[in-house]
């Protein structure tokens, strides 16, 4: 008795002729690397599905406990545009974040990062500085009355990320830079919040999310604007933040 295939675990955002936009759950890898040779399930695999069987292209990609929308190209001189555009700096991406602390109205990151090779055996040889800038913009805050670090209370903020650089693990070690980590962070984050929140809202994860994208299409030259709601665990973390319908605004307001 054969078993019953997997549900798609993506959700289709967006389709035209030469692109596709899908929605990518934490905890799915975007395809193959040397960090996780075990796994066997990668977002290209269901792309693939999604899009007829035919081959897609990855335009970028997004950390394993990060969720949200990721982009593919239908055929390969998409690919090569698309590629062109985002070599251009012509894509627009934000990214919500839960992090500990109460963040500024606003402001940016200018912080070079050194890279970070895909195979952690190559952890210790030398590797180049890039430059690296991140905006940001506080969404909301909040201040929960319970002791973590020896404070009667703990702040956190929800605040929108705009990477204008694609450095590995940028917005995680540009908000770890201004003592802002982002909540579940298991890397560069705090480990007594992480525990909290994984406690409160169990089993845990990144808060991170990739909400919004957008840009000239790079072959009709129209504009494009994506957006993806974040996933039902994300959402679930933002309660702490109080009214629903106002974080749903926030979130919104910044694709626009």
């Amino acid at each position: 008795m054969s078993e019953t295939p997997r549900p798609n675990p993506l959700t289709e955002v967006y389709r035209d002729r030469w692109l596709l936009a899908v929605h990518k759950p934490a905890g799915l890898l975007v395809h193959r690397s040397p960090i996780d040779r075990h796994e066997t399930e990668f977002a290209l695999q269901y792309a693939r599905a999604l899009n007829g069987g035919e081959h897609v292209y990855p335009a970028h990609r997004l950390d394993r406990p990060t969720s949200g929308l990721l982009l593919f190209a239908r055929d390969p001189e998409a690919a090569r545009r698309l590629g062109q555009t985002l070599m251009a700096g012509g894509v627009t991406k934000t990214y919500l974040a839960m992090v500990r602390g109460w963040v500024p109205a606003l402001g940016l990151i200018d912080h070079p990062l050194r890279e970070e090779p895909e195979d952690r055996r190559r952890k210790g040889e030398p590797q180049p500085v890039r430059e690296a800038r991140t905006r940001y913009r506080c969404l909301a805050t909040t201040e929960l009355p319970v002791a973590i670090e020896g404070y009667p209370s703990s702040r956190y903020s929800l605040v929108a990320l705009h990477p204008e650089t694609g450095r590995k693990h940028q917005l995680r070690r540009h908000m770890k830079h201004i003592h802002h980590p982002i909540i579940g962070d298991a890397n560069h984050g705090r480990g007594r919040h992480n525990r909290y929140f994984a406690e409160r809202f169990p089993p845990g994860r990144l808060m991170l999310a990739a909400t919004a994208l957008s840009m000239q299409h790079p072959v009709t030259g129209e504009p494009l604007a994506l957006y993806s709601e974040p996933e039902a665990s994300f959402r679930q973390v933002l309660s702490v933040f109080g009214d629903p319908a106002a974080m749903e605004a926030a979130c919104r307001g910044q694709s626009d």
